[in-house]
């Protein structure tokens, strides 16, 4: 497992290094946070380019799927994410938060029959999103540069090498069985990109530079999540880098 790990954080910061060797010194950045805006914003539109392919598939998820099942393939995929959860929660120091992780998996796996029914929330064991990118905000690891990465969206070099952690440990992807590993991935990607078509309306209303747009939530969305919805006041500097970004 070790071994594993360490050669994701590798290929992670090895990917980082072509991609900034790439940019070079030409960055068209407006953003302090963002010095290689050039090449982010080339791997935002490759990604874009997938999207059209993507989108129509989970419309057509979202419009065909009952939304009975769209709810019991959500709780199930969610259960599987639950028990990395609670270790993030214990790493973070969080040890009620992770008990309650732990009691969600053992009593959706069981009385929720695998997860497909969430009976651990109508019980009050509440449902936490954490991942090694939030834990390693808690230990203090800065941020470092926003990078925005084919297929995984944004990311700064922080939470690149937390996805690189958070991969590994991926009970999906580490199925011997290909096919189930597979179809698994699938569904639970086109799950997760219909559960994102609302979002899509909303910063297409809202957004006249929709990467603008992406990025600044992203930041905002995984500072909240860093200090659990309560960050600390911003210095001055950054103050006015988001009044520029206004």
């Amino acid at each position: 497992m070790k071994r594993r790990i360490a050669k994701l954080c590798i290929a992670a910061f090895a990917l980082f290094a072509t991609a900034m060797s790439l940019v070079g010194c030409a960055s068209t950045a407006n953003d302090p946070r963002d010095p290689f805006e050039g090449f982010n914003r080339a791997m935002f539109s490759v990604n874009e380019g997938i999207d059209v392919v993507v989108k129509p598939v989970a419309e057509g998820y979202d419009a065909l799927v009952p939304g009975l099942v769209k709810t019991g393939v959500g709780n199930f995929f969610g259960n599987i994410a639950d028990p990395w959860i609670a270790v993030n929660n214990l790493l973070q120091g969080k040890i009620a938060e992770g008990a309650s992780d732990v009691g969600r998996v053992l009593v959706n796996s069981t009385l929720g029959i695998v997860g497909l029914i969430d009976v651990a929330s109508d019980l009050g064991l509440e449902k936490h999103a954490e991942d090694f990118g939030q834990t390693l905000g808690k230990w203090g690891v800065g941020e470092g540069y926003y990078l925005y990465w084919p297929l995984i969206g944004p990311r700064n070099v922080r939470d690149t090498l937390g996805f690189a952690v958070d991969v590994s440990v991926d009970p999906i992807l580490r199925a011997h069985d290909v096919s189930a590993r597979n179809t698994l991935n699938g569904v639970r990607f086109i799950d997760t990109r219909a559960s994102l078509l609302p979002v899509d309306k909303v910063i297409e209303a809202a957004a006249f530079d929709k990467y603008n747009y992406i990025r600044n939530a992203y930041f905002q969305m995984r500072r909240n999540a860093v200090h659990d919805g309560s960050p600390p006041p911003l210095d001055d500097d950054d103050d006015e880098d988001e009044d520029k970004e206004k």
